[in-house]
């Protein structure tokens, strides 16, 4: 009894780990991968998207959306599995700065600018794409006091968070602000703001934590160098614990600090690249922050150097679109993918 009872144990224990480990197998994965295989090659895709930059470039079900951008553009579609752009129909008005977010079956933008350099407008409303209609709708109003473009938005548990940005363009107003919107009860809140200013940046949501890495102080300006803002980098990354609601900046900078970079979490991993600061080509480093140590590392950089674009984690892969090469402008059509293959 006691030599069968001790083999239907080692069964069953056996049968366990094995079911657990292929439930819980790509979850470690994810938290474990190492990325130094990893390199950014480009695509030759079928099809062509228009160039662009501030523009957001966004995954909704299996296709990648690429958004807005100076100028009025159309939305272009990217198939990851055919590698095939398509083409839909365009932004209801100028629409650019901003990081578009999926909430349920469509894609919203908030925290967006409209209008020429440097005097862009906030836009008044959020905007709502819903890209099996191909069709867009206005939103409702956003508070006076709590517009802004360039501002890092996420949806965590159902509400909208928006976070820092500027008011005025180019020219001045760069904030601290920390804002929710609840789509349920159309309630927006001001909330505790974050420790330092920024906008022309992404945020990032890890382990009900909301990160903001990157970005600068665009309401920075010089008597003889409008364009002083460029250099304003802001090199800290400030964190929000959505559980405490309290805010903290961790210790260690991110190594290269730009403004207007891709970024995306993978497990405890956030990976950010390219960027744009003082120099006159866009960045092309890619910089990894493990968010259980706080310590930045750094991984291959970048097939072509680009800002003002947003980055998409696919089945283990980072694809990147559009944004421009240079300091302050011109236009990427161009899409590339961090892998290993």
């Amino acid at each position: 009894m006691y030599i069968q009872i001790k083999k239907f144990n080692l069964k069953r224990c056996r049968a366990t780990f094995i079911m657990l480990m292929f439930i819980i197998g790509p979850f470690i994965w994810m938290h474990a991968q190492d990325l130094s295989a990893y390199r950014w090659k480009p695509i030759d895709a079928k099809g062509e998207a228009k160039g662009r930059h501030e523009n957001a470039f966004i995954q909704y079900d299996d296709k990648f959306y690429l958004v807005g951008g100076r100028g009025i553009n159309p939305v272009n579609v990217f198939d990851p599995e055919t590698y095939t752009w398509s083409e839909q129909g365009a932004t209801p008005m100028e629409i650019h700065h901003f990081q578009a977010v999926v909430y349920q079956d469509a894609i919203y933008i908030m925290g967006a600018m409209t209008g020429g350099y440097p005097k862009e407008k906030p836009l008044a409303n959020i905007w709502i794409y819903h890209p099996h209609e191909d069709k867009w709708e206005k939103g409702p109003e956003i508070p006076k006091e709590l517009r802004r473009g360039g501002a890092g938005v996420v949806v965590y548990n159902d509400i909208f968070y928006m976070v820092c940005g500027i008011e005025y363009g180019h020219t001045s107003g760069t904030n601290n602000l920390f804002t929710s919107y609840n789509p349920a009860t159309g309630e927006w809140k001001s909330l505790t703001k974050a420790p330092t200013i920024r906008d022309h940046f992404s945020a990032v949501v890890v382990n009900d934590k909301l990160y903001c890495i990157g970005g600068r102080n665009t309401s920075i300006h010089e008597p003889d160098n409008f364009t002083a803002f460029f250099g304003a980098t802001n090199p800290h990354v400030d964190v929000y614990d959505f559980e405490t609601a309290k805010w903290q900046t961790l210790e260690n900078t991110i190594p290269v600090s730009t403004a207007a970079g891709g970024t995306v979490s993978m497990g405890d991993q956030i990976i950010y690249m390219g960027g744009e600061s003082f120099q006159d080509k866009a960045h092309n480093e890619t910089q990894i922050l493990n968010t259980n140590t706080g310590q930045w590392s750094e991984l291959a950089p970048m097939h072509t150097g680009r800002h003002g674009s947003h980055a998409i984690l696919y089945k283990g892969k980072i694809y990147f679109a559009a944004g421009s090469p240079n300091r302050g402008g011109g236009n990427l059509n161009t899409i590339e993918v961090f892998t290993a293959d």
